[in-house]
């Protein structure tokens, strides 16, 4: 599995400078020529955590081919890598029993995986029930303030003929397609289907 290029932590650009504070700066001068050591420099604010909202597909088809394995190992590197990068991250399961909140959104920690691995699969595929919470739970995160820009990262085979809206909130979404035929099929399908409805990204899932 590809890192996502959305979860490489942020490099500071050497060019990149703090603003100096030039009051604490003139009080520590004093009367003296200004020195390299009295200058003072503005509190520079961290990056807002970015929010990576995983909503996967438990439903009764992703038992086949062993596609819930998969995409749970990719639920899981995601995961790891939003912990690794000081992000957050939420996770919702929709199956045959509806909508679970797996993990609430929040900062990311390794042992989430754990609860991850413990999602079972099952019965129906409520996608627009699903994407629904997960506009919820995105409008939530806003008005809170406790994290940046969201990500959503649908990891699904398509198999069902609901025709769900775009997911609200999100600066980029990702359809993430499990279905087992070849990838010329895959294109042509319902998840590369929504993901040019959505204007969102669409990739087929590997093993690698």
């Amino acid at each position: 599995m590809q890192t996502p290029p959305s979860l490489k932590p942020a490099v500071k650009s050497l060019g990149d400078s703090p603003a100096i504070a030039w009051l604490r700066t003139l009080l520590a001068k004093g009367p003296r020529s200004l020195q390299r050591d009295h200058l003072r420099y503005q509190p520079q604010a961290a990056a807002a955590p970015r929010l990576h909202l995983i909503v996967l597909d438990t439903s009764g088809s992703m038992r086949q081919g062993g596609r819930l394995a998969l995409a749970k190992g990719h639920a899981a590197r995601l995961v790891e890598l939003a912990a690794r990068a000081g992000d957050h991250v939420g996770l919702l399961c929709f199956g045959g029993s509806g909508v679970e909140l797996v993990l609430p959104p929040g900062p990311a920690r390794a042992a989430g995986v754990a609860r991850v691995r413990q999602c079972g699969a099952g019965g129906g595929t409520p996608l627009r029930q699903a994407l629904a919470v997960a506009n919820t739970l995105l409008a939530q995160a806003r008005r809170r303030g406790s994290s940046g820009p969201a990500w959503l990262w649908l990891l699904t085979d398509g198999r069902t003929l609901e025709q769900p809206a775009a997911p609200n909130g999100t600066e980029h979404a990702v359809v993430l397609d499990f279905d087992d035929r070849s990838p010329v099929s895959r294109a042509q399908g319902r998840c590369a289907a929504w993901a040019a409805r959505w204007g969102a990204e669409y990739r087929l899932a590997s093993a690698s």
